[in-house]
This record gives C-alpha cells, structure tokens and sequence, in this order.
C-alpha cells in the first residue's frame, strides 16, 4: 500500500510548508507551495506507477488557524480549476438524504 503523509508545518515567519513524506521508504521532501506540493507528489507517485492508496494530511500543533485557512483556500481554488478543465467533480458531492 503507497502511502504519503503531507505534514503542514509553520516556518516561523507567518508562512507555511508542506513536508511530503513517503511511508514506504521514508523519504521526506520539503514543499514550499502547493505548485511545488503538486509535482513533488507526481514525482513520487511515479516510482509506484503513478498509483498512490492514500494522502494523509497532518497539520503542526504550532500551525496558525490563518495559515491553515489560506491553505484551504488555495486548495479549493486548485480543485476549481481542475474540475472546470475536466468538465467534472474530482471530490464527491454529497447528496441530501430522502
């Protein structure tokens, strides 16, 4: 099973970093965007065929409430784009129940 584990950490100044770490060899990869998230996790999930079972996301205990809401932002924006270029979700929608 490939998994990633992406640790969202303070860097002391206000901002934030992603620190991207594969679970099967336990290589950490440091990523100073989501730009720079988005194609160190494609270069790692190539050496697995491009197959990866999970992401799990973990946040820093000192981590700022405001970095964790412009991370969600820029996230949602990312998904935006990749859903309007695929003409479909990419994250399920949920549907009230009857």
């Amino acid at each position: 099973m490939v998994v990633f584990e992406a640790m969202i950490k303070s860097d002391g100044v206000g901002g934030w970093f992603i620190e991207l770490k594969d679970t099967t060899d336990g290589r950490i990869e440091v990523c100073k965007d989501l730009d720079e998230f988005e194609v160190k996790i494609e270069e790692m999930g190539d050496e697995y065929g491009g197959h990866i079972d999970e992401v799990r996301w973990l946040k820093d205990e000192d981590l700022h409430p405001a970095a964790m809401d412009d991370i969600r932002t820029l996230m949602a924006e990312k998904r935006a784009k990749i859903e309007e270029e695929r003409g479909d979700f990419i994250t399920p929608v949920a549907t009230p129940k009857e």
